[in-house]
């Protein structure tokens, strides 16, 4: 007898204690010994006299080692349970539950476990180790108290065979007819209140071990685990899991689930697509994983490659063909361009599954073996229960390939600014000519990159827009509740009924609430309450009275017909944000195009509450021009003009608004080159590099920040703030900035400030200059200007 121990923690604390006992098998043969015509009477009476010298195996022991001592005697005893006639067919073992100990195993399970090989674990493949204890506990709920709890999981075992080099799979089931389990001194009454504490606790480990202290219930005997072979609805299973994978391995794993559903590895798997034409059948060059029948070329000719039998079977009346012997298929085929495919990559047996994509547009599934007569007609049979994911996985695969193909400049680039599409040009042009080329070409879009780039960024944003928006939503629920109030206060005055006054007084204690400071739960709550009490008393009210039925009215029309809240003081705000982004937009959007004249450079712009917008410049951005620094100075004195056109232009719209909203405007400086990569997956550019990544941290940080040692924000109306890092930086930007007074842009207020250390950033630096909202037109500054007025001043 040979024992099994699993790859657990056996010493882990538990609730039970464990007595291995063999009782229940004395008590059948006692039950047999009495019964004269039962076929082991003799055999039984014979046992129970022989074990009488060993009473320990029905009285029970928890020393382990005594399964080794007493293995001779042991396995005699449970022979009963082994029958000769089903030891080479069943799956069984005698084992400990929760000590996951293993005894007296059937014939087929040990030669399961020697073919497994020497390194083989015998573990549970989805056993939760750490829930072993709660795990228990639910089990003693069910066997002693009764309690109807569905807490049992399919466990499995994972199993390999080291002569097949496949892992079967395992189901368990215990029995449980051997073995009792009782409540000792130490165990707690559980009560009905327990086992509804319980029930919502499961991952409350300390509840269970108030309730299930441990070695508080006596386990005495033994489990019958009997292991049943899954492999194959787990093969089918993990295959169309597989299918409808998308990542990079899936197809690996589809192959290797293919492999088990056949039982062996040298099964593989692989895809080619084919068209119908004028011209007859001919391959459709798709860049596949893999195709065994075209042996991954390109240039591989339809002419005299299929025999008339598979054209008419598999491409006609798209029934699956089995071929059990190539070498025979050969001989009758005149050896043609298939039989030569597959016989270069020693292949003896195949089955080919077609899958009609289109009128005229083919998919074949290819399983293929180097065995002759490994894959044939009978074991074809398998496939039927995958056939239709199969079909669903290839005509989504193909599908999406197609649209790829289609859509490649169209889906990638078609956003991109026009500085920077030359390069996705290119990158478009050779990804094409390899597909064309070379069908198993493993090519992909590379990663666009641009190399030592300078930065621009700014931004505008809406100053207090969170604090506008949630005192717009607070006026407009007051509104709304005191509304109501106003009809529940007359049907009170009519009716004189305790309701009414209990809901006014819920109405007064709402507005309290909201006045004091809005919640984010306040408007559901609100809702709620309108929904629950209020609108079924109006519902009540409008049939029982004339005058009320035109108050509610009157309430039903301050209401918004689609968002069913008083939607006034925020419409009126969101309208003014929305009139203000849509202006800046438009106008930087202008700017811009003016821009691009100086040097092409790329430019991104977003609206949220404000505008904010990237800008990059560098030699590695254009192909036919040659870049200076000149250009970036040039576009640097640009942005500080254009800010203050912004200001201007919000400054002038105020008045046009129907909310009173102000901005605040930030240029961040950074003159160290960096690199832009292209995401495809957000269509956009982020900067590349853990070194450059500190730039982007500082932009998403710096429109919070304050003026070092005080609360003052960095960000105030009226005034454009330059945050830098460098000394020159400033000297630069206070060429342009008394530039721009000389202009009258810019008043002649300016402070040099140290900006508070931000999280991982240090050493900021801002320039805050004030705003002139009365430029005239006389003023305005041309492009010639600038760019005369930069090469003048550097």
């Amino acid at each position: 007898m040979k024992i099994l121990l699993a790859n657990y923690n056996t010493n882990v604390e538990l609730p039970l204690k464990l007595k291995i006992s063999f009782e229940a098998v004395f008590d059948y043969l006692n039950k047999i010994a009495l019964d004269k015509n039962h076929y082991l009477h003799l055999t039984a009476i014979n046992l129970l006299d022989e074990y009488k010298l060993y009473p320990e195996l029905k009285d029970g022991f928890d020393d382990i080692n005594l399964l080794v001592k007493y293995k001779k005697e042991i396995n005699k005893l449970l022979s009963i349970l082994f029958p000769d006639l089903l030891q080479e067919n069943e799956i069984k073992a005698a084992t400990i539950p929760f000590e996951f100990t293993t005894f007296k195993l059937s014939k087929r399970f040990q030669q399961i476990i020697d073919n497994a090989g020497e390194n083989y674990s015998f573990k549970l493949r989805n056993f939760d180790e750490s829930n072993i204890y709660i795990l228990s506990c639910t089990f003693i709920l069910s066997y002693c108290y009764h309690v109807d709890l569905d807490f049992r999981r399919p466990f499995f075992f994972d199993i390999p065979d080291k002569n097949t080099g496949i892992t079967k799979h395992y189901r368990t089931l215990i029995n449980g007819d051997f073995f009792k389990v009782s409540p000792l001194e130490s165990a707690p009454k559980i009560t009905d209140e327990d086992v509804k504490l319980l029930l919502d606790n499961f991952n409350n480990i300390a509840i269970w071990k108030e309730k299930f202290p441990p070695n508080s219930y006596q386990f005495t005997g033994f489990g019958m685990m009997n292991l049943f072979d899954v492999t194959q609805d787990q093969s089918i299973s993990t295959l169309k899991e597989n299918l409808l994978r998308k990542d990079e391995k899936s197809f690996e794993e589809l192959e290797h689930s293919i492999s088990k559903l056949f039982g062996s590895s040298t099964v593989k798997f692989g895809f080619s697509t084919y068209s119908f034409s004028k011209e007859g059948l001919s391959f459709s060059y798709h860049k596949v994983k893999k195709s065994f029948l075209t042996n991954n070329k390109s240039d591989c000719k339809i002419n005299n490659f299929f025999c008339n039998g598979i054209v008419s079977k598999v491409f006609t009346d798209n029934e699956l063909l089995a071929i059990s012997d190539i070498e025979n298929y050969g001989k009758l085929n005149n050896y043609n361009g298939l039989y030569t495919s597959l016989k270069n990559q020693n292949i003896q047996s195949l089955i080919l599954v077609p899958i009609k994509l289109k009128e005229d547009f083919f998919g074949i599934m290819e399983f293929v073996s180097v065995n002759k007569y490994e894959l044939n007609s009978i074991n074809a049979y398998k496939l039927k229960d995958v056939i239709p994911v199969f079909k669903i996985a290839v005509r989504r695969f193909m599908e999406e390939y197609q649209n790829k193909l289609e859509s490649i400049i169209q889906e990638n680039y078609t956003s991109l600014h026009p500085t920077v599409k030359w390069k996705f040009y290119e990158e478009a042009e050779e990804y094409l000519f390899n597909i064309e080329e070379n069908i198993t070409s493993l090519h992909n879009l590379k990663n666009i990159t641009f190399e030592n780039v300078i930065p621009l960024y700014g931004q505008t944003d809406i100053k207090g827009s969170s604090i506008a928006r949630n005192n717009a939503i607070q006026d407009d629920l007051v509104k709304q509740l005191k509304l109501a109030g106003k009809v529940i206060e007359k049907a009170n005055l009519i009716y004189e009924l305790p309701i009414y006054n209990d809901l006014l007084f819920r109405i007064e204690t709402c507005l309290k609430n909201i006045k004091n400071g809005l919640n984010s739960g306040d408007e559901v709550m609100l809702t709620d309450f309108l929904n629950k009490d209020i609108y079924p008393v109006f519902n009540h009210l409008k049939t029982v009275d004339k005058s009320l039925k035109e108050d509610i009215a009157n309430y039903i029309s301050e209401i918004d017909e689609k968002l069913l809240v008083v939607y006034d003081k925020r419409k009126k705000y969101e309208e003014s944000v929305t009139i203000l982004n849509e202006e800046l937009a438009k106008f930087i959007d202008y700017k811009q195009v003016e821009a691009q004249k100086m040097f092409p450079h790329y430019f991104e712009r977003y609206k949220t509450d404000g505008i904010d917008y990237n800008i990059y410049i560098g030699q590695s951005l254009v192909k036919n021009h040659t870049y200076n620094n000149i250009y970036l100075y040039n576009l640097r004195l640009w942005q500080l003009q254009m800010m203050c056109e912004v200001e201007n232009l919000a400054y002038n719209l105020k008045n046009k608004l129907s909310h009173n909203l102000e901005v605040a405007s930030l240029i961040l400086v950074h003159s160290n080159p960096l690199a832009i990569k292209f995401r495809m997956d957000e269509k956009r550019f982020d900067v590349d590099g853990a070194y450059n990544i500190r730039y982007e941290i500082i932009k998403k940080r710096i429109d919070k920040a304050h003026i070092k040692n005080t609360n003052q924000r960095l960000t105030q109306p009226g005034k454009i703030a330059i945050v830098y890092s460098q000394n020159k930086e400033a000297i630069e930007y206070m060429k342009y900035i008394k530039y721009l007074q000389s202009k009258k842009y810019l008043l002649n207020t300016i402070e040099k400030l140290d900006i508070e250390d931000l999280q991982g950033i240090s050493g900021l630096k801002a320039i805050r200059v004030q705003v002139n909202y009365q430029i005239k037109h006389e003023n305005k500054i041309t492009f010639e200007e600038i760019m005369n007025t930069v090469t003048n001043l550097n």
